[in-house]
């Protein structure tokens, strides 16, 4: 690559496109949940299951750091709602990873948080 092709590079657009937070909130369910079904498919390896649990975990805690937050918007039944279905993933993952669950009850959760983000029912 010469200087002209770095100059070009250097000032190309860097623009993309806007996403609201329910977009990216949608996006990052859909991608712990294909991560989750990935991981429950034969072969089974616990470190992929492990991971991928990790990361499903990640996304409902800081889901419920953003649900306790005073100025949160949602209705407060919602809110407490949402914030028993991650009490439930915590525990649930718990029991996955000691082989007393199956993921299948946390990818047909994240499923109903896609469906209700999506605006296709509720949670």
């Amino acid at each position: 690559m010469n200087a002209i092709d770095r100059a070009r590079n250097a000032y190309a657009s860097t623009s993309s496109p806007v996403r609201t937070g329910r977009a990216a909130e949608l996006d990052l369910f859909r991608q712990t949940t294909a991560r989750l079904k990935a991981a429950a498919q034969p072969p089974r390896s616990l470190a992929h299951l492990a991971d991928a649990l990790h990361a499903n975990r990640r996304v409902w805690t800081h889901m419920a750091g953003e649900i306790a937050d005073a100025d949160n918007a949602l209705p407060g039944e919602l809110r407490a709602r949402l914030f028993y279905l991650y009490e439930f993933v915590n525990a649930h993952t718990r029991k996955v990873l000691k082989n007393e669950a199956d993921v299948g009850t946390l990818v047909e959760i994240n499923s109903a948080v896609i469906r209700g983000l999506k605006g296709e029912g509720s949670v």
